[in-house]
C-alpha cells in the first residue's frame, strides 16, 4: 500500500504514480492526520511511504504521526522523498523510525519535483517549462523506482554524510520553531470564505472567523494554504505577492 501526505500534489503525484504502476492502493494520510487518527492500516503488500522533505527531513508533524501508526501486514517498506533536490537525512530518520516500528526498510528513493515554496527570498520559482521538464523527468525516475519495489529489491539509496547529519538534527527543531511560523500570513477582501484553507491545513492551525482565515501559533510552511486558495487571497507577508501559485495540476493533461 502507498501512504503519502501532500500539500501542493508533487507527493500525490508521485504517490498515485506509483501505486498504478505497482497495481495497488494508494491512501492520502491527510485526514487521519487531521483527526489524529492512529487506526492501524494493514497491507499483503509491501508500504510505500511518500513524503515531502522539509528543512532536509520529512515534516516532523509527519514522522511523529507515522511513529504512532500502526502498520500491519507485510513487514517491508520503502520511503520515496520528493524535493527540489536534496532530503539531507531523511533517508536515515526514515531507517530509524522503520527500525522501532519492526518494519524493515528497503531503501529510499529521492524524486525531484518543481518548487513549490513561495514563501522564500531565498531563490524565484521556476517557470512552466522547467517545471514540465521537472515532471517528465520525475515520471521516469519513478518507473525505475515501481520496477524495483516489484520485483521485492532494495532501492539504491543516497549515502548520507555525517556531516549532513550532524548539521541538519540540531537545525531542523530550531527552524521548524522560530522561522516556519504563520505570523505573515494574511487573508485580502478576495476571500470568499470557502474553507479550503481550513480543510488542508494538516496541523488545524486555521479557523474560519468572521469569513476570514484566521492563523494560529502552528505551522509547518506546508503552502497547502496558499497554493490552493482559488482567489489567491492568501499572502506572506510581501514575500509572495505577485508570485504565482504552484500547484502540480497545472502541469498535467487536462482530462
Amino acid at each position: 500500500m502507498v501512504l503519502y501526505f501532500s500539500a501542493t500534489g508533487n507527493t500525490e503525484f508521485v504517490a498515485r504514480q506509483c501505486a498504478q504502476e505497482l497495481q495497488d492502493e494508494c491512501l492520502n494520510l491527510l485526514p487521519k492526520i487531521k483527526a489524529g487518527d492512529c487506526s492501524g492500516i494493514s497491507s499483503e503488500k509491501p508500504f510505500v511511504i511518500c513524503a515531502p522533505i522539509y528543512v532536509c527531513e520529512m515534516p516532523r508533524f509527519f514522522a511523529r504521526f507515522l511513529k504512532k501508526l500502526p502498520l500491519e501486514g507485510n513487514r517491508n517498506v520503502y520511503f520515496i522523498f520528493t524535493s527540489g533536490g536534496y532530503s539531507g537525512c531523511a533517508g536515515l530518520l526514515a531507517q530509524s523510525l522503520a527500525r522501532k516500528k519492526k518494519l524493515h526498510c528497503m531503501g529510499w528513493a529521492d524524486v525531484i519535483m518543481p518548487r513549490n515554496y513561495l514563501a522564500t527570498t531565498l531563490y524565484a520559482m521556476q517557470d512552466k517549462e522547467t517545471e514540465d521538464a521537472c515532471v517528465r523527468q520525475a515520471v521516469q525516475v519513478i518507473l525505475g523506482i515501481a520496477s524495483v519495489i516489484k520485483s521485492g529489491g532494495r532501492l539504491k539509496s543516497r549515502h548520507v554524510y555525517l556531516f549532513e547529519t550532524l548539521s541538519i538534527l540540531p537545525l531542523n527543531p530550531l527552524w521548524t520553531r522560530f522561522m516556519l511560523t504563520a505570523k505573515a500570513f494574511t487573508a485580502s477582501d478576495a476571500c470568499i470564505a470557502c474553507g479550503l484553507c481550513e480543510r488542508l491545513c494538516p496541523l488545524n492551525n486555521i479557523t474560519l472567523q468572521e469569513k476570514r482565515p484566521v492563523w494560529g501559533g502552528s505551522c509547518t510552511h506546508c503552502m497547502a494554504c496558499i497554493a490552493n486558495c482559488p482567489k489567491e487571497a492568501i499572502e506572506y507577508g510581501t514575500i509572495t505577492q505577485g508570485k504565482e501559485r504552484y500547484q502540480l495540476k497545472k502541469h498535467l493533461p487536462q482530462a
